[in-house]
């Protein structure tokens, strides 16, 4: 189910990527007139360190506090540059991820917002450490953007893969209602895994998936067009990130896990999704 985001954190190391995940932030705060907390972590010192050479305690201590206050100075630019104020800014110390998940729940986030790399991977189709462990430890939902030229694409089309799993309805129904806000139109889409097997499917085969479809549309689903699609690739992932770009979707919708796998496994499909399109994804996490 989606509950109501009355609080949009946006995690920033003031990478491109970052500034970007800002935009997409300032607008999902105006969508659901939520509040907007701006956030960034100084990274600690290691505690054997400060126990093995005492001495540097004052000096490392003031480089985290004059680390703060530039943090603060630099976001204090940022809104008088770009016109985004933040409601909260909060700058705190500490392992990035862990600092992000807890400020996540003591600001009753709704909804965290961060780039997919930031400053801790290089590769173009790596997920950076920080984003990783932020989805696999999330309890609301990470929209990860992906972009560093700090605009938001067009959301108007919002794609979201399926593959009849259990609970799929919650996430289905969330979909819609983030359809709905945003004025997108949905459609979901099932791949058909080839798994490098050289076969022709059959329109039967089709046609059957796309009356299992047709046949789980959310009642009451008018407001909100929605259209379903099946597709075939070699692998899930590869036949979603295909699908979506070269059909011009704006944003893609999934769940952070997949089957009755534990939560530390993040779903297989969802890592390399996010790792390898070029747009943003918006992942929820599965109800405990």
């Amino acid at each position: 189910m989606m509950h109501p985001v009355k609080n949009v954190l946006w995690a920033t190391d003031f990478s491109d990527e970052s500034r970007e995940a800002l935009a997409y932030a300032d607008l999902f705060a105006k969508t659901f007139k939520a509040r907007l907390t701006a956030l960034h972590v100084v990274p600690d010192f290691s505690p054997a360190l400060y126990e093995a050479w005492p001495e540097v305690v004052a000096e490392l201590t003031g480089r985290i506090e004059a680390a703060k206050i530039e943090a603060r100075a630099r976001l204090d630019r940022m809104c008088e540059d770009r016109g985004v104020c933040p409601h909260k800014v909060v700058i705190a110390e500490g392992s990035p991820a862990k600092v992000i998940l807890k400020t996540a729940r003591k600001e009753s986030a709704g909804l965290i917002v961060v780039g997919r790399r930031g400053g801790s991977a290089h590769e173009s189709n790596l997920i950076g450490g920080v984003t990783h462990q932020i989805l696999r430890g999330a309890r609301v939902p990470v929209l990860v953007t992906k972009g560093t030229d700090g605009k938001v694409g067009d959301l108007g089309k919002i794609l979201v893969p399926t593959d009849f799993s259990a609970g799929e309805d919650a996430e289905r129904d969330h979909a819609w209602r983030l359809a709905k806000a945003l004025g997108s139109s949905l459609t979901f889409l099932y791949v058909l895994e080839l798994f490098g097997h050289d076969f022709r499917l059959t329109d039967q085969m089709f046609d059957s998936v796309l009356k299992r479809l047709r046949a789980r549309k959310r009642p009451g689903s008018k407001a909100v067009e929605i259209a379903e699609d099946v597709t075939k690739a070699v692998h899930g992932w590869e036949g979603i990130v295909d699908y979506a770009e070269t059909k011009g979707f704006g944003l893609i919708v999934m769940s952070t896990t997949v089957r009755k796998f534990a939560r530390l496994f993040l779903g297989s499909t969802t890592e390399k999704v996010i790792a390898r399109s070029r747009l943003p994804v918006y992942a929820i996490p599965k109800e405990k």
